[in-house]
């Protein structure tokens, strides 16, 4: 495994990926700009839930290993489950980032990566999880809301928060302009977030992570 300059390991990452993959792209624009050795962290594999997505394409042109596994290509979704963590542990990972991935993990996947899975969600945690974030935030009236980048655990968004970042709620918003700008924040926190966590560790004490 490669050094950074001062001597610590570069960590490796495995990104999951459901659709376009922005998040997947703005990791590899950092990475490249920065080089994994300052960065601290380099991807070493891309996986998704489905063929055909954009994210995918992304991870190819970027010269990565992908890999798919898919829920109807399993009796189960545990044993899907199962199958998701043997995929991820082929590369040997220190972190999973999910970048849009779109399917909720499971015992298996978390007894092997808990700790480890990091997660966006388009609101400020502990309000308004779920999969209509930026949708009940405007309908409850919220005058800011933001993203949170978390580790996941074996609730929805429930897992300890790492960073949060906050956008303010326009007279004018629907939820697809809210949604866009929320993204924006979001792609700059989990890239730096990710490098900071690679960098230079972390501990999880309860619900708070601290940074070293």
């Amino acid at each position: 495994m490669a050094a950074t300059p001062a001597g610590r390991a570069v960590k490796r990452l495995v990104v999951l990926v459901s659709g376009s993959g922005t998040n997947l792209q703005a990791l590899l624009d950092e990475i490249e700009r920065t080089g994994a050795e300052e960065y601290g962290a380099r991807i070493v594999a891309v996986g998704a839930d489905r063929t055909g997505v954009e994210g995918l394409a992304r991870a190819e042109r970027a010269g990565l290993p992908t890999f798919v596994c898919r829920v109807k290509d399993h009796g189960t979704r545990q044993e899907w489950d199962a199958a998701l963590a043997e995929a991820v542990a082929a590369h040997r990972p220190d972190l999973v980032v999910s970048a849009g991935f779109m399917k909720i993990v499971g015992k298996e996947f978390l007894a092997r990566f808990g700790g480890r899975f990091v997660n966006t969600h388009p609101a400020l945690l502990p309000s308004f999880p779920g999969a209509h974030g930026v949708r009940d935030a405007l309908a409850y009236g919220a005058r800011v809301t933001g993203c949170t980048v978390h580790f996941v655990d074996d609730g929805v968004d429930t897992g300890p928060i790492i960073a949060q970042g906050v956008v303010e709620v326009r007279d004018e918003d629907d939820e697809s302009a809210l949604h866009e700008r929320i993204k924006e924040v979001e792609r700059r926190l989990l890239v730096e977030v990710v490098g900071r966590l690679a960098r230079n560790g972390y501990r999880i004490e309860g619900r708070k992570v601290v940074i070293q």
